[in-house]
């Protein structure tokens, strides 16, 4: 059977055709295309920042709180490295304290823009006496770049130099986006997180509840 053809345009040599068939599977594709790029409206998600192509590097939450409950929490962080200044660190030495852990980037915009807060929140519990440390974690930058960023900003609470990207594997999946906040019970289990940037109210809220719920 001879297959239908339409004339879509001549030239010199005659007439161009284009089969029927050919033209159905490219509205099929066009559709499908269109009913792609509708599917997520959300311009956080790690799909669409990709699409975006901006090339800046890193992927951003939107600020989303979780808190996990004391029987779904996992097993301990094991934390320990070399501070920004040249320092050791592990989480073995803060460990029946609640602690905050911050991965961040003087890359980072979100991060920047975040510094103060979290100053703000560790300075507050420093004052308080409260059973709370902070720890940051400068993610694939130089450690003289990051510690540069902290005199820059004030910042008093320690970082890891992160330099390898490694560190972050011992935070179980928690951290994905860049900056990620996390809450680590008296255990040294997570308890909350934040993917992306926090605010001081926001952290000293999760904390206190972490802090009451482990003396509950």
């Amino acid at each position: 059977m001879t297959r239908p053809h339409r004339t879509i345009g001549a030239g010199p040599r005659g007439v161009r055709r284009v089969p029927t068939g050919a033209r159905l599977v490219a509205a099929g594709l066009l559709a499908a295309a269109v009913l792609a790029g509708c599917s997520s409206k959300d311009a956080n998600s790690v799909a669409q920042q990709a699409k975006q192509g901006d090339n800046k590097g890193y992927i951003s939450g939107d600020g989303t709180v979780e808190r996990i409950a004391v029987s779904k929490r996992a097993a301990p962080v094991v934390l320990s490295g070399k501070t920004l200044d040249g320092s050791s660190w592990s989480s073995a030495s803060v460990r029946g304290k609640v602690v905050v852990v911050n991965v961040w980037g003087a890359w980072c915009g979100p991060c920047v823009a975040e510094a103060p807060a979290l100053q703000k929140a560790w300075a507050g519990f420093e004052k308080s006496g409260k059973p709370v440390r902070f720890v940051g974690i400068d993610f694939r930058e130089p450690a003289e770049q990051g510690l540069a960023f902290t005199k820059k900003h004030d910042i008093t609470y320690p970082s890891l130099s992160d330099d390898a990207g490694v560190l972050v594997l011992a935070l179980q999946g928690k951290a994905s986006a860049t900056p990620s906040t996390l809450v680590l019970d008296t255990k040294g289990r997570i308890a909350a997180r934040v993917l992306g940037p926090v605010d001081a109210t926001t952290l000293t809220g999760l904390v206190d509840d972490v802090l009451a719920g482990d003396s509950a």
